[in-house]
């Protein structure tokens, strides 16, 4: 297993201006060759990554990796596996404390801080394991994440109505459940945390196709109420539902953009998917 797959704590309701390695290329530009990214469509930054460096042990994973998501954006980090784009999500939530470099959450330093931290401040966590408590059942993974008591019944009605095939399962133990329906909770996890920013990891990995776009309707509508930063290996996924991306490659970023008219064929994507 390579570093980039590490697991971590469960976190599922975890609370540079330009962002940019020095090398990075915006493969968006306007007509005047100026930046075209989309950050100037959003507010000033709610998670800012300035050149942190991370390891596992004595492993450089992460070199240097500066990137900002918006207020009310969604920002995808694309790349091929174990190039560090799970540690940049653990390095965000200091599940993996950088080494080098600071965390910035709407503005103010959070490098060094503890994770349940990071959850009172609003960041939330969907990991690629979905970390289901398996002996739980789904109305009780769903329930954890809600931070108003009082609203348990409202949120998990809400979960239920974005997932209508978990209805039928709300009292079955969530261990027993199928992949797909187990990346539905910790979806429905994500959705009811009030969470500010999610950062999301392989959402679509190992689904069939009408689970996919189940899960993808789902991050859809969690973007209207939260920033993402979503990992994601399915390449037009990633771009139809993230208004920018940055291509990670060897633990730094290479590329970054807006995402539209973005494809795997275009030839500085290509080289580092392929």
């Amino acid at each position: 297993m390579s570093a980039d797959d590490a697991g971590g704590p469960n976190a599922d309701s975890v609370d540079d201006a330009g962002g940019r390695n020095a090398d990075s290329a915006d493969v968006s530009r306007d007509d005047d060759g100026a930046d075209a990214s989309a950050l100037g469509q959003f507010d000033a930054p709610l998670l800012e990554m300035e050149d942190v460096h991370a390891y596992y042990g004595e492993s450089h994973v992460l070199e240097g990796v500066s990137l900002e998501v918006g207020r009310g954006e969604t920002v995808a980090l694309i790349g091929r596996n174990g190039v560090g784009k799970t540690t940049t999500l653990r390095a965000a939530l200091q599940l993996t404390p950088p080494r080098e470099g600071s965390v910035r959450l709407r503005g103010e330093d959070v490098t060094g801080e503890p994770t349940h931290e990071l959850a009172h401040r609003g960041v939330g966590w969907i990991p690629e394991d979905r970390r289901m408590f398996g002996e739980l059942t789904v109305a009780e993974n769903v329930a954890v994440a809600v931070k108003d008591a009082s609203r348990v019944d409202e949120k998990l009605e809400s979960a239920l109505s974005t997932f209508p095939e978990l209805r039928e399962h709300r009292d079955r133990k969530a261990g027993d459940l199928s992949g797909g329906q187990q990346q539905m909770v910790a979806i429905a996890r994500g959705l009811v945390g009030e969470n500010d920013l999610l950062l999301v990891d392989e959402p679509s990995e190992g689904l069939a196709p009408q689970i996919v776009q189940t899960v993808a309707d789902a991050l859809q509508r969690v973007s209207e109420e939260a920033s993402l930063l979503l990992v994601e290996q399915n390449f037009p996924l990633a771009m139809d539902l993230a208004d920018r991306f940055y291509l990670v490659d060897n633990g730094q970023v290479v590329e970054s953009g807006s995402t539209d008219g973005v494809t795997a064929d275009d030839e500085r994507i290509q080289r580092y998917l392929a």
